[in-house]
């Protein structure tokens, strides 16, 4: 990886800045050459010591570097978690890809703390939010009032994920005011993922259904809408995740009863659909695409890490994507996953898709703060800001992290291209060399699973690298996914990193 350095004024622009130094020597007292130190003070992302001290902790990995804590204070948590709640791993600091657990014992991050950490814990970049933080700038505002750095990255969204050109403001001005259909230029501000799917779901809902009573009738009132989600072996519907609202969790077979009811009286009906299997998708979407029923929407991740990271293939994307378009059916790409660990930071353009919603979040605050995004078009621009809206979803600093993340992912695409081939190439290497063993290798780049025959041996496999303070997890708990051991490195994994952690899968998988 590549590093760079950027200041305040840099990344946010002078006229922004200069009233915020205004600012604070007007209203805080400070000194104005203490406050134009801050603005100006260019901050190195990711500097050489930084790494180079990463890459020389890696053989203190599961070996204890300072006492400790013995007490493991519980908390108060729910029984559910205080089961799951493996304490002595909890961290007490942290250095990029390595974390120090409340045992005193270094950690090394195989998954990023649960995909939030792209860019590991205490990078050096994130020093930005110190120092905007030391001139006032507030992280607290709301819907009616969202701050200047909000609005910004707002505006760097629908650059990206439209693939323009950094200063082209000309295109995205096009951009955003077009109302042409897939277009993507609207940005709803959200805490979660969860919200940000719930978001795109009421959209889609309310071409069926009034919002608030009081719009004109819907487009399909008449009609019971269809969602189609992704199917697992089972031909039930847990392959799909998008959150834990109690509708998303209806869309993956939670809540039954309730849902039955709510399907018998023809309020909404859920498809599950085969995975890359576009003849199954055809299938379906004809049978409910007509009256009684409208198909509603189509809602996917592309790389499956609730389900065994299975990938979902290009060309049966493309085609079911066409589909849905000819048919005045919204698509929408759940990114909160993916997004940030692939060049480009969406997957999405990878596969040259044009979805009528995106979600992101998770990756682009890299850990840093709860922020999600849902990017739609004007098209679907149809709830009141009531309607989608969560007070705190605004977030100043939260969206400094953004930005923060977006600029050093952008000028790493080549460096993020080729240290996920190495990583991919490596593991797969391995299910050669164990043939007996590991069945294949899911997912693409860095989000990668490795399916093994035997559900014991992803245990002994996941148990002796857990042992060793590696963080790996098994999948086996959805007895119709395929036993697998899901990973995902940070993206600024070296490839000493690298090597030392597929260096260890090997071993681990030598005493299977």
């Amino acid at each position: 990886m590549n590093s760079i350095s950027k200041s305040l004024k840099q990344l946010l622009g002078e006229e922004y800045i200069e009233a915020v130094v205004d600012g604070a020597v007007a209203l805080l007292g400070m000194e104005r050459t203490i406050a134009q130190g801050l603005v100006d003070a260019e901050v190195e992302f990711f500097p050489d010591d930084f790494v180079t001290r990463m890459d020389s902790l890696l053989d203190k990995v599961g070996k204890p570097i300072i006492s400790g804590m013995s007490h493991e204070f519980p908390g108060a948590p729910t029984k559910s978690f205080r089961n799951a709640t493996a304490i002595h791993a909890s961290p007490l600091t942290g250095l990029g890809y390595l974390r120090l657990g409340q045992d005193g014992r270094l950690y090394l991050m195989g998954k990023s703390e649960h995909y939030h950490a792209p860019l590991g814990h205490n990078f050096p970049g994130y020093k930005l939010i110190d120092n905007a933080r030391a001139l006032g700038i507030t992280n607290a505002t709301h819907n009616n009032t969202r701050g200047y750095i909000t609005r910004l990255l707002e505006r760097e969204l629908v650059r990206t994920v439209n693939g323009v050109a950094a200063g082209n403001d000309a295109e995205v001005d096009k951009i955003i005011d077009s109302r042409e259909p897939h277009v993507l230029n609207r940005v709803i501000n959200l805490e979660t993922g969860s919200l940000s799917c719930e978001a795109g779901i009421k959209m889609m809902l309310s071409r069926f259904y009034k919002v608030e009573g009081i719009e004109e009738k819907p487009k399909y009132s008449d009609r019971t809408p269809v969602f189609f989600v992704m199917q697992d072996k089972e031909n039930g519907s847990g392959a799909n995740y998008h959150g834990t609202t109690v509708f998303a969790q209806m869309l993956r077979g939670l809540w039954p009863d309730l849902y039955s009811k709510m399907e018998a009286d023809g309020l909404f009906k859920v498809c599950p659909v085969k995975i890359n299997d576009f003849d199954d998708f055809e299938i379906k979407f004809e049978q409910f695409n007509k009256p009684p029923y409208k198909a509603a929407g189509f809602i996917h991740e592309i790389i499956l890490m609730n389900y065994g990271a299975i990938k979902l293939e290009k060309e049966y994307l493309s085609k079911v994507y066409e589909l849905c378009h000819a048919n005045d059916t919204p698509t929408m790409c759940d990114e909160i996953q993916s997004c940030m660990w692939y060049p480009g930071m969406y997957l999405f353009r990878e596969y040259d898709l044009n979805p009528d919603f995106v979600v992101i979040g998770k990756g682009f605050p890299g850990g840093q703060y709860a922020a999600s995004k849902i990017i739609g078009t004007y098209e679907m621009d149809n709830l009141s800001q009531f309607g989608a809206l969560v007070t705190n979803g605004q977030e100043e600093l939260a969206s400094l992290s953004y930005l923060i993340t977006m600029e050093f992912a952008q000028a790493n695409e080549e460096a993020l291209r080729e240290a996920g081939t190495y990583y991919q190439h490596k593991v797969r290497a391995l299910a050669e060399k164990y043939p007996k063993v590991i069945d294949n290798v899911g997912g693409r780049g860095y989000l990668l699973s490795i399916f093994f025959h035997d559900p014991e041996d992803v245990h002994k496999f996941t148990s002796s690298l857990n042992n060793q303070c590696i963080d790996v997890s098994s999948q086996t708990y959805k007895k119709s996914c395929p036993p697998a051991a899901l990973t995902k490195p940070p993206i600024i994994a070296t490839k000493k990193m690298i090597d030392y952690l597929v260096d260890k899968m090997d071993s681990a998988l030598k005493t299977i």
